[in-house]
């Protein structure tokens, strides 16, 4: 019986955690409280933007992967309704952070942001972005994926923790089927 995940499915959610708490962050601590005006957000943009594409796309690869792959059982702590729990949670992951990037790309083209930001038109920014339906998407997905997050490394560090069944280590490195 596999008791860990895909070693490429482990370099792919650490790095995807990585990537994904980073995005969040310069999207609310730096694009937010940047003016469209000042010329580093154009940097900004860039780099949040590739940066959401890669996640993308990676995220895309990782659910392919993991549809396709050995995969242990799922964690059972004895209570049908949060074993439910747990996999919807997991499954959330998956749709709030393809729909994350999928709203940051409809707003970027429904705001002119690839020929600014990638093309050079030296066009400048559009005042803001609250106008956009994209926009408020995207900002609803952030916080429902910062909740989101947040009760998933609750979750990680109570069974670490409190019930020590070993579960963070399925998706760590190691013999798969130990």
């Amino acid at each position: 019986m596999t008791r860990r995940y895909h070693p490429v499915l482990v370099v792919l959610h650490w790095l995807l955690a990585l990537m994904i708490l980073g995005g969040l962050l310069v999207g609310g601590l730096v694009l937010a409280e940047t003016p469209n005006d000042d010329p580093a957000k154009l940097t900004s943009l860039l780099l949040h933007m590739v940066s959401g594409l890669t996640i993308l796309a990676l995220m895309i690869g990782r659910l392919g992967l993991r549809l396709f792959t050995a995969k242990p059982p799922h964690a059972d702590i004895g209570n049908g309704l949060l074993n439910t729990g747990a996999s919807a949670a997991h499954w959330a992951l998956y749709l709030l952070v393809i729909g994350m990037s999928v709203s940051g790309i409809v707003m970027s083209n429904t705001a002119g942001l690839p020929d600014i930001v990638f093309g050079g038109s030296g066009a400048p920014l559009p005042e803001n972005f609250d106008d956009l339906a994209a926009r408020t998407v995207h900002g609803i997905i952030s916080t429902l994926l910062w909740l989101l997050i947040a009760g998933h490394v609750l979750a990680a560090l109570y069974h670490h923790f409190v019930r020590k069944d070993g579960l963070l280590r399925r998706m760590w490195f190691g013999d798969r089927n130990a």
